[in-house]
């Protein structure tokens, strides 16, 4: 049963990460990868604030958090995506943008991780 979650919970991952990246790169075009890098920070707020739940209120079986944590937030978050893209900024020799890119979604990601997992506690 866990598989089947994850796996529908991955394919919903996707496709929502694909709509977004999508939309945040026609609203922000450019060589700097703004769509991946909004998808990073909200999948981080999103797995905080479901973990900081679950933790205090919500309470999540095992086939729920397979579906959330594995499932669509495994297929929302795209740090393959992020490695990619800083690997072809630093080819291009795009080392500014390429630090920018690593540093801010790390940095940012802890962030946003530490926020959800407060109001996720909270609510």
């Amino acid at each position: 049963m866990h598989i089947l979650a994850i796996g529908i919970g991955g394919a919903l991952g996707a496709l929502a990460r694909y709509a977004l990246g999508g939309a945040v790169h026609r609203v922000i075009p450019g060589a700097f990868p703004y769509g991946t890098f909004v998808v990073n920070l909200l999948g981080c707020l999103l797995f905080g604030l479901v973990i900081g739940s679950a933790e205090s209120r919500f309470v999540a079986g095992p086939a729920t958090r397979a579906f959330l944590l594995v499932g669509v937030l495994g297929g929302f978050t795209t740090f393959s995506s992020f490695t990619f893209e800083s690997f072809e900024l630093l080819r291009s020799g795009e080392f500014i943008r390429a630090s920018l890119n690593v540093l801010g979604q790390v940095a940012f990601g802890l962030l946003a991780l530490w926020g959800g997992l407060g109001v996720g506690r909270a609510l």
